[in-house]
Formats: C-alpha cells, sequence, structure tokens
C-alpha cells in the first residue's frame, strides 16, 4: 500500500486512537466542501453542457429611434345636403335594383306560364243537356258583351281613356249579373252569343259568371272558350288588374252536337303577349232534323254553324282584319258543304254602310275599324237606329255631347238564311258597355 493511502492512526494515551485521514481522503473533504460560491459554480458547469432550450436574444439596451409617421390624408368634409343626396341616392339605387329585378321574375314567370291554347280545341261544355232538335226553321239569336258585368253605367276603363280599372264594390257585380239574366230571359232567345263572360277574375270577384247564367237561364245547353287566362296582369300601374279568367260563351235551347274553340291570329308580340288575350272563335254545331240536303259524294247532312266572336280591339287594326279573314274564310267553307251559318259578336269595327252614323268626336281616343265587304249574297245584319256600344271614357252620361256612340255588335249570316228583323235592345248602358242585339231569321229550305 502507498503510503500516502496509510491511514494515520495517532494514539491519545488514554486508550483512545485518534483516526486521522490520509492525504486523499482530505482530497476528497475538500472536494466536498461547499463551495465559497455554489450559484455561480452551477452557472459555469451549465455553461458547459448544450443548451435545449435556447433563449432568445435579448434587444439592445441601447437606444431606439422613434418609428417615422406619416400621417393619412384627411377627407373633405362634406356638407349637409351633399350627405342627404348620397343616402337618398343610395335609397333609389337599392329601389331601382329590387324594381328591376322583380319585374325581370314577373316577366319570366308570366313568359313560363303563358297561355298558349292549340289552333283546334274542344270547347268546355256546361252542366246542362238538352235533347231538343231543331224543327222550326224560325230562330231567334241574341249576341251580347255583358263588360264581365263591371262596366255598367258608372264605369270608365283606363284603356278607353277613362281611370278605372277593377270595381270597388262586389255587390255591383252581382247587380250588373242579375240585370244582364233578367234581359236574357226577357228575350227568349233560342241562341245566346255572350261576350267577356268571366269564370276567376279579380276585377269581377271571382265570380263564375258562365255557369251563372246557364244555371239562371235553366234549360240552354252551353258551351265555353277561353280567350284571355293570365294568372297576374300587371297594369296599368300601380293599380293593377290582377288575375284574368275570361272567355266567350255560347247558350241553345238545342242539343249542341260539337263545339270548338279555333283560334285567331295574335298582333301583340313577346312580352305583351304574355299577359294579353289571345282572341278566338267559338263554333256550334247544332242539328237540324228533317232538312237535309246531299253533297256530290252522296252524304246527306245539314247543321246550323253558329261562330262566336269578339275580335282584337286595341292593336293597330292588322290584327282586326286578320282575324276577320280567318273567319270569313272558315264561314264560306262551311257554307259551301251546305250549312246554314251564323256570325255573332263584338267585332270592334264599324259595319261598312254603319260609317257616319256616330262620328268620331275624338280622334286621340279609341276608334273601331271597318270591315271588308262580304262575298255576295252574304249579308251583315246590324240595326243602325240605336248604337251598340259606348266608349268608357268616362261614366255614362245621355245628355253630354262629348259621349262617344258605336256599332260594333250585330252578325253576318249566309246566304241560305231570310233576316226577318233585327234590333239594338236599349237598355241605357246600366249593366255593360254594349247593348244586346236581336235577330230573327228563317232557314231556307232548298
Amino acid at each position: 500500500m502507498d503510503e500516502r493511502q496509510k491511514p494515520n492512526l495517532e494514539d491519545c494515551g488514554d486508550g483512545t486512537i485518534f483516526f486521522q485521514p490520509a492525504d486523499h481522503i482530505n482530497d476528497l473533504q475538500e472536494m466536498a466542501a461547499p463551495a465559497e460560491n455554489p450559484v455561480e459554480d452551477r452557472l459555469e458547469s451549465a455553461q458547459e453542457l448544450p443548451s435545449l432550450f435556447p433563449e432568445e436574444p435579448r434587444p439592445s439596451q441601447e437606444p431606439t429611434l422613434p418609428p417615422t409617421v406619416v400621417e393619412r390624408p384627411r377627407k373633405k368634409k362634406t356638407s349637409g345636403i351633399w350627405k342627404v343626396l348620397l343616402v337618398v341616392g343610395k335609397l333609389l339605387f337599392g329601389l331601382l335594383l329590387a324594381c328591376c329585378v322583380l319585374v325581370v321574375g314577373l316577366v319570366g314567370y308570366l313568359t313560363v306560364t303563358e297561355y298558349n291554347p292549340a289552333f283546334a280545341e274542344q270547347a268546355q261544355r256546361g252542366g246542362v243537356s238538352s235533347n231538343t232538335a231543331v224543327t222550326d226553321t224560325n230562330l231567334r239569336i241574341v249576341t251580347f258583351n255583358t263588360g264581365y258585368a263591371a262596366l255598367g253605367e258608372d264605369a270608365d276603363f283606363f284603356m278607353d281613356g277613362g281611370k278605372g280599372v277593377n270595381p270597388d264594390d262586389p255587390e255591383l257585380v252581382v247587380e250588373n249579373m242579375i240585370g244582364i239574366r233578367n234581359i236574357l230571359k226577357r228575350v227568349e232567345a233560342d241562341v245566346i252569343l255572350l261576350q267577356e263572360v268571366d269564370t276567376d277574375s279579380a276585377r269581377s270577384f271571382h265570380q263564375n259568371q258562365w255557369l251563372q247564367y246557364e244555371y239562371d237561364l235553366e234549360d240552354y245547353e252551353s258551351r265555353f272558350a277561353l280567350n284571355y287566362s293570365c294568372d297576374f296582369v300587371p297594369y296599368p300601374v300601380p293599380r293593377m288588374m290582377g288575375k284574368v279568367q275570361s272567355g266567350i260563351a255560347t247558350y241553345s235551347r238545342f242539343d249542341i252536337s260539337s263545339a270548338t274553340r279555333y283560334s285567331l291570329p295574335c298582333p301583340f308580340s313577346w312580352p305583351a303577349r304574355a299577359a294579353n288575350l289571345k282572341r278566338c272563335m267559338l263554333v256550334t254545331r247544332i242539328p237540324i232534323e228533317n232538312i237535309t240536303v246531299t253533297d256530290e259524294d252522296g252524304a246527306a247532312y245539314k247543321e246550323l254553324v253558329v261562330v262566336n266572336v269578339h275580335l282584337e280591339a286595341y292593336d293597330d287594326g292588322e290584327g282586326k282584319a286578320a282575324q276577320t279573314k280567318q273567319v270569313l274564310d272558315f264561314i264560306q267553307a262551311e257554307y259551301a258543304k251546305g250549312n246554314y251559318v251564323i256570325v255573332g259578336g263584338d267585332f270592334n269595327q264599324t259595319f261598312p254602310n254603319a260609317v257616319g252614323i256616330y262620328p268620331i268626336k275624338d280622334k286621340k281616343l279609341w276608334a273601331p275599324g271597318v270591315l271588308e265587304e262580304l262575298p255576295q249574297d252574304w249579308k251583315y245584319v246590324y240595326d243602325g237606329s240605336e248604337p251598340t256600344c259606348r266608349l268608357l271614357n268616362q261614366p255614362y252620361d245621355p245628355d253630354d255631347d262629348d259621349t262617344q256612340y258605336y256599332i260594333i255588335d250585330g252578325f253576318i249570316v249566309s246566304p241560305n238564311i231570310t233576316v226577318n228583323t233585327v234590333e239594338t235592345l236599349d237598355e241605357d248602358f246600366l249593366y255593360s258597355d254594349h247593348n244586346p242585339v236581336v235577330m230573327e231569321i228563317t232557314l231556307k229550305i232548298e
């Protein structure tokens, strides 16, 4: 053992042995003794190890210059009136944009839902059936534009220069319907031709006038042809017409073998066409017993062909002319078959020989066209002693010199029919802007 490593043992003389540590033990004790500054010793030791969480560099303690501040240019102050105008302009632009969206949406809806009937369709049938055949050659026929029971003596209408659109009182429509019914009962016609008959319209408070008249007349079989169908008529602004379902109706005491709706040319283009009338003629065929002829092929037949019309009103004239031509071509073809043919209704045109009976007083307001001349032996039938229609630029006043009258309602008859009488009933425009016209005829037996 090394001398340095041997322990030093000293005897104290009293039996006590004192252990004197060796030098290396002293060295260990010195190492184990607390350092004079333990914190600094640990920091020094830590600096010798790799740092697991490196510290961010401390900012320099040197003073820094303040950042450069650039001021934003100040807005010019707007005066109070310009602020108001700016706000109003924004509101108007928003309103205009909303109106444009609404108009585009409405036009789109009307386009998608536009009433587009086929050229020929079976007419709608009422709820009454008649088994009576025509056995008498003498017949009475009446035509009456009822003005959907809303255009009576107190009415005016925006399309004629007035201000009215739809009536305000549903009771007025009911009263007019009762008055119209009473006229028809009093006439006791064999065949009744009505125009402007509503079935479900806002302007007549959704009265089904077609079926109501059929119910009231009791023993008339009827057919109906729609000529105005629009879910919402968007004019005039702001008081718009709204929903319209209307047409023409034919009532007969006799059995109707068939009835067909034939479309007439429409003079209007899109988008006005979408909310406008689709004019037509309602052709009703009534069999005649014991009065027959035989054609060159040996087929025996004879029918009374009754055509109900309500021709164009507010066009430039070309629509009326095109529609009239189609009607005339049709009835001549029917007459060529040996049938009796009668056309009745509101032509919205003056008869050739009636021009000048009621001169146009204000050329800025509505004026009818003039019907063309008929083929040989065909006849226009009307009564020139009384007006059949008045202008709706104002409520009816017979004492007003500016009250405008017309003769636009009547008949066309084929050469194989004799006209006995024709009369316009002066109802003083109490229930409609039209007066009824009654014709009595005799069917010629060849």
